[in-house]
């Protein structure tokens, strides 16, 4: 099953709490806001993806399981 992530830049506030828990799926660019370099990471980035979710004070990440993968 593959995931997809995505940041509403319309909520980010670029506390970079997703790049520390998952710096292989999340960047910040140069307005210091959240941006997805990997909206489809594998399986095992699974958890790390989740937690930056979870601990996101914004609630800008979201992650939708596609299950036709």
């Amino acid at each position: 099953m593959t995931q997809r992530v995505t940041v509403d830049r319309t909520r980010c506030e670029g506390h970079a709490l997703c790049l520390l828990n998952a710096p292989d799926v999340f960047d910040i660019d140069e307005t210091e806001h959240a941006v997805v370099i990997n909206p489809t990471p594998p399986e095992e980035e699974r958890g790390a993806v989740l937690q930056a979710q979870l601990q996101c004070p914004t609630q800008a990440i979201t992650v939708e399981d596609d299950e036709h993968s």
